[in-house]
């Protein structure tokens, strides 16, 4: 008989399943618009998006011109968001904004836009396109409500987002560092710093870009030398006036050093061309 006991309560499992799916299944059967909106609704409030959300997309069109279209289509857009359909719920947070540019409902529908597109805003390894579509949106939410109540927040989804893009731009020009292509990390990082002055990172770039520099000379054909080691020269007045306690600066100083004494035996291009 105890053989017996493992089916019995799989039985009694499923029929009480099914016995609470039966309501359900009845509501997405029945075609009474106002019993479908009362039980999404209760659905909604209960925090069973799922629920709630199929029988919100089967309502929107049959609730168009009744004032419980608006509810509905908002409460649609917030089902997908916290079941984390990121892109889907940014899409129909936009559509409720510009369908109801007035309603109650429309400051936080564009702060729920920028918040799904800030959700779904990649690593910072894989590609940003994502990433700056979320800033984009994000700065015109601020310009729409410069004195929203959602402000603070939407101010540091922005700031995450700038740091993730910071992140990315500082570990590609740390890429070709190591990668040994110098040349492009130069680039890499002068760029980095122009557009990130005040980054946590602008120690690390500025000597990096030193080294990258100095390196780059010292692989460098002769005649190419001189000049490379004068640039490295004056990264590191640049490196030691902005980072004069730096953990690097011994490493710093002996680059300096060595390209000082390069270029005090290299002679300049136009010389060398003329001898």
């Amino acid at each position: 008989m105890l053989s017996f006991r493992p089916t019995f309560f799989v039985l009694l499992l499923s029929t009480l399943l099914l016995g609470s799916c039966t309501g359900y299944q009845k509501l997405l059967k029945s075609t009474d618009v106002n019993k479908k909106y009362e039980a999404a609704i209760q659905y909604y409030e209960k925090g069973d998006f799922f629920k709630a959300g199929t029988l919100l997309e089967e309502l929107i069109p049959l609730l168009k011109g009744r004032p419980e279209a608006e509810k509905a289509q908002f409460y649609f857009a917030n089902t997908n968001f916290r079941q984390r359909n990121y892109t889907l719920s940014a899409y129909y947070f936009k559509t409720f904004y510009e369908t109801y540019p007035n309603s109650s409902f429309a400051e936080e529908a564009a702060f729920m836009q920028a918040k799904s597109l800030f959700r779904d805003s990649p690593d910072f390894q894989l590609d940003q396109t994502n990433t700056y579509s979320a800033l984009e949106v994000i700065q015109d939410f601020l310009n729409r409500f410069p004195e929203s109540r959602f402000r603070a927040e939407t101010d540091g989804m922005s700031q995450e987002l700038q740091k993730k893009l910071e992140n990315k731009a500082f570990r590609g020009a740390r890429l070709y560092y190591d990668l040994r292509y110098y040349q492009s990390a130069v680039t890499a990082f002068t760029g980095f710093q122009q557009q990130y002055p005040a980054s946590a990172f602008g120690e690390q770039a500025a000597f990096l870009k030193l080294s990258a520099q100095f390196d780059l000379a010292t692989e460098s054909v002769e005649e190419k030398q001189r000049e490379r080691y004068l640039e490295a020269i004056a990264f590191y007045q640049n490196f030691i006036d902005a980072f004069p306690q730096s953990k690097n600066l011994k490493d710093a100083e002996r680059m300096y050093d060595t390209a000082r004494d390069a270029v005090a035996k290299l002679k300049p291009a136009e010389s060398t061309a003329a001898n």
